[in-house]
């Protein structure tokens, strides 16, 4: 590799993740956003790409190519080959200029860098199944380099519809050929080729980057929430009943009879159980969680084809080019909007059992968990915050797959709005820690009290967050320990991924 294609900025990175067009693995994709790994393109496959680009050179000559030989949108019946045979480069430039039309907050550098990792792969997946963008090699080139330098462009959040995140990859377009700076690191300008722009723009990869990160916090999180929910039991002294493995057998939801499995085996040899029949809060975890987990799973399949394989319209064959609707992410929707909502039940029953911790008739332990003088109020506020945060994701629980639209002079009447489905997957990944985290809290408060009631299979767990928070129970403000918890969720994912629950 020459010096031109050094990823300097993750120099000191040992771990290496070769892009190539294949299955990018969400943890690796994860880990080049966040400069934990180094991405290396593979120049081999990247230089098989020019037969496609020479396909649709070829296409260019003996027909109509939608947006390379006329305009797009509501345009994509005039013809704009005069202006090409003049000025090759104009009708491009002037495609990604009128649609750089971005607004709104700029996205922050991991998400851009996970961006550019999936458009890339996205490309290079041509090679591999015979078609594709058919991008010219000099611009292919160009985004590789920035992949590998740690090169990042501005990208703003606002102007996608589920139906290509043409606006933000307009200005990675604009940034490339030198119209507009890079936010960090440079590349030289690329030319442009007469075909190059709405190929390049023509992908969900700002969205699938949005998704891709969220949904691997969101992972960690449902592990971990799951070992949290193992920890209020044990202080609430549940009846594992409710999670016996003939139960699951009889209805075996996917998930579920794992998921009840990894609790069972967590509260073994816990404290005799105070009830015959537990609140919702404590029976029904299983049925809550593993609809969750499914939905992970299911995202998770679409998000790994999608940055995979190439969508681009149109596609370009060795044999011809074809017209189609690939752009269009309702597979893509309906994964998101099922995650947030199954996520969110999740969360409401966090809370759940949250209230039935700070209950003394439950706990057999003094009023939310109070310490100090008589009249102290312990964790109370705790369940205003929760609250608080459960209004704030309630709006994201709305399918996004419901939304209308008619744009372009109303040729284009539908779209996915996958795009607003991934931010928020995203806002759901940034509040539902605060949520667990205060149950978690709350758990090993009980636990602390009343220490007999931790089973051997939860003790390495409760460990995870006793050794952060603060002894002193008397009433103080949580927030420091609140975020000690949240900081220890990917430690007590991890032990749960090590331990087999």
């Amino acid at each position: 590799m020459d010096q031109q294609h050094d990823p300097s900025a993750t120099a000191g990175v040992a771990r290496v993740v070769l892009v190539d067009g294949g299955v990018l693995a969400l943890e690796d994709l994860d880990a080049l956003a966040r400069g934990r790994a180094r991405p290396v393109v593979d120049r081999a496959v990247l230089a098989s790409l020019g037969a496609l680009h020479a396909a649709m050179e070829t296409a260019r000559g003996n027909g109509t190519v939608y947006g390379a030989t006329t305009g797009v949108g509501a345009n994509k019946d005039v013809d704009v080959e005069e202006e090409q045979e003049e000025h090759p480069r104009a009708h491009g430039l002037r495609l990604l200029r009128s649609h750089a039309a971005s607004l709104g907050p700029v996205e922050d550098e991991a998400t851009t860098r996970a961006t550019l990792v999936v458009r890339l792969n996205q490309l290079l997946a041509g090679a591999r199944l015979g078609l594709g963008a058919g991008v010219s090699p000099p611009v292919l080139a160009a985004l590789a380099d920035a992949v590998e330098t740690g090169a990042v462009p501005t990208l703003h959040r606002f102007g996608g519809i589920g139906t290509s995140d043409l606006a933000p990859l307009a200005e990675l377009g604009l940034t490339l050929v030198g119209e507009r700076p890079w936010a960090s690191g440079a590349l030289p300008p690329v030319g442009l080729g007469p075909a190059d722009a709405l190929p390049l723009i023509s992908s969900h990869a700002l969205t699938l980057a949005t998704a891709s990160l969220a949904l691997v916090r969101l992972r960690e999180l449902l592990i971990a929430g799951l070992g949290i929910s193992a920890l209020s039991f044990l202080a609430l002294r549940g009846n594992p009943q409710a999670w016996a493995p003939a139960v699951h057998a009889a209805r075996p939801h996917p998930r579920q009879q794992a998921v009840a499995a990894a609790l069972d085996a967590l509260v073994a040899g816990g404290p005799e159980p105070v009830r015959l029949q537990d609140p919702f809060a404590l029976r029904t975890a299983p049925q809550v969680l593993a609809p969750a987990f499914a939905a992970a799973d299911a995202l998770a399949d679409v998000l790994l084809m999608e940055a995979s394989t190439p969508g681009e319209n149109p596609l370009v064959s060795l044999e011809g080019v074809f017209h189609h609707g690939q752009f269009h992410a309702a597979s893509l929707a309906t994964a998101l909007d099922t995650l947030r909502a199954t996520t969110y039940g999740v969360l409401t029953l966090s809370a759940a059992r949250l209230a039935l911790l700070l209950r003394p008739e439950h706990t057999g332990l003094r009023a939310f968990l109070a310490a100090g003088p008589r009249g102290s109020s312990g964790l109370m506020i705790g369940e205003y915050v929760v609250q608080d945060a459960l209004a704030e994701l309630r709006p994201a629980t709305a399918p996004m797959t419901a939304g209308t639209v008619s744009i372009s002079l109303g040729l284009e009447e539908h779209a996915s709005f996958a795009t607003q489905g991934a931010r928020a997957l995203r806002q759901t990944a940034d509040l539902a820690p605060l949520v667990l985290a205060v149950e978690a809290l709350a758990a090993v408060r009980a636990l602390r009290a009343a220490p007999d009631r931790l089973s051997p299979g939860a003790t390495a767990l409760f460990g995870v967050f006793d050794e952060v928070l603060d002894r002193d129970a008397r009433d103080a403000p949580i927030g420091p320990d609140v975020e000690a918890v949240v900081a220890r969720v990917p430690d007590l994912a991890l032990l749960l991924r090590l331990e087999g629950p």
